[in-house]
């Protein structure tokens, strides 16, 4: 489903057009509950909505006008085995891996500071960082206020969720003195190295570097903010993320998969299903299934890398994460 999606973003229509969306209903809403709520000035809207671009782009991915697709094509491109196989070669590559060695290398006594206050490992943030915007090299083109305002005004599934994120860009930028239409993003609106939606900025924006501001672009804050977030969500220290585990077979269809799905490892042991190294987590493990082209790989998962699926609601995620970290970690031993 993942590359199915990618696939079909690839045919979508990328334009955008200039809306003025000050007579909008929804806007006039927005702005009244902004001034009551949160004391802002009227004027501040004034030019605001007066030319906005509305994006095509995440609109019609969101209300699915995706252009019919050969059936035949689809099959090709995507055949039913490998999804992880071609998930992964996008993620977690040696490349990446060194450039975040190099990373945490420029920025060690950051990474550090962050071990050391949130207890997350650096390796694991590097990753985020990887994943999300190369280090820095990807971190968006899209202009995120008129993002934000299409998806919260122009009719959609999800209005509510994004006129929440526009409201907290908002106040982000108005606490911070930066200029709101500066700002670039993802086609949904995530911001900076960490692609944060603005309300995680709120949430777990840290100012890691003492400047008396959270600063999106900033590599410091960022590294303090995804240590925060995952401190917050419930990472242990020193826990193992997940291992390797061997089953009778080349496809796994015997239980349910899922990091939503829990299973005792004594359990799973009396099943022949068994972790194929040692590691320090005794609790209840997630299940993952991963589909590559020949076989399916099957892993233990612990706590930490439900926490890595909050960042991202994705099995493929979160394993590319544990996975790019443990190479940067390999890349680190080589220097």
């Amino acid at each position: 489903m993942i590359f199915r999606a990618i696939f079909f973003t690839i045919f979508i229509v990328t334009f955008s057009f200039a809306d003025d969306l000050r007579d909008n209903k929804g806007v006039k809403t927005f702005i009244d509950m902004m001034v009551r709520k949160h004391n802002i000035k009227p004027s501040y809207f004034e030019n605001l909505f007066k030319s906005v671009q509305i994006q095509k782009t995440p609109l019609n991915i969101i209300l699915k006008k995706h252009p019919k697709i050969d059936k035949k094509i689809l099959k090709k491109r995507y055949p039913y085995y490998g999804a992880w196989d071609r998930y992964k070669a996008f993620k977690v590559t040696p490349l990446r891996a060194k450039e975040g060695a190099k990373f945490i290398k420029k920025y060690i006594s950051t990474f550090k500071k962050a071990e050391d206050i949130y207890g997350v490992d650096k390796e694991y943030i590097a990753a985020i960082i990887g994943v999300e915007s190369v280090y820095g090299k990807n971190v968006g083109k899209y202009p995120v206020f008129d993002t934000l305002s299409t998806l919260a005004f122009v009719k959609n599934r999800r209005n509510r969720f994004y006129s929440k994120e526009l409201e907290e860009l908002i106040l982000f930028c108005i606490r911070n003195d930066i200029d709101i239409k500066s700002i670039k993003g993802s086609h949904f609106g995530a911001i900076g190295l960490g692609q944060f939606m603005p309300s995680n900025y709120e949430a777990y924006g840290v100012d890691f570097n003492n400047d008396g501001k959270v600063r999106m672009q900033n590599p410091i804050d960022t590294i303090g903010s995804i240590a925060n977030y995952f401190y917050k969500n419930g990472w242990k220290r020193g826990v193992d993320v997940a291992v390797r585990a061997r089953y009778r077979g080349n496809r796994f269809r015997r239980l349910k998969t899922g990091y939503t799905k829990l299973y005792s490892q004594s359990y799973l042991k009396k099943l022949g299903i068994r972790a194929r190294y040692r590691w320090n987590y005794k609790k209840k493990v997630r299940l993952i299934k991963l589909n590559r082209k020949d076989f399916d790989e099957l892993w233990f998962a612990s706590r930490n890398f439900r926490v890595i699926t909050r960042y991202n609601h994705s099995a493929y995620y979160a394993m590319s994460i544990h996975q790019l970290a443990q190479l940067i970690k390999k890349e680190l031993k080589k220097r």
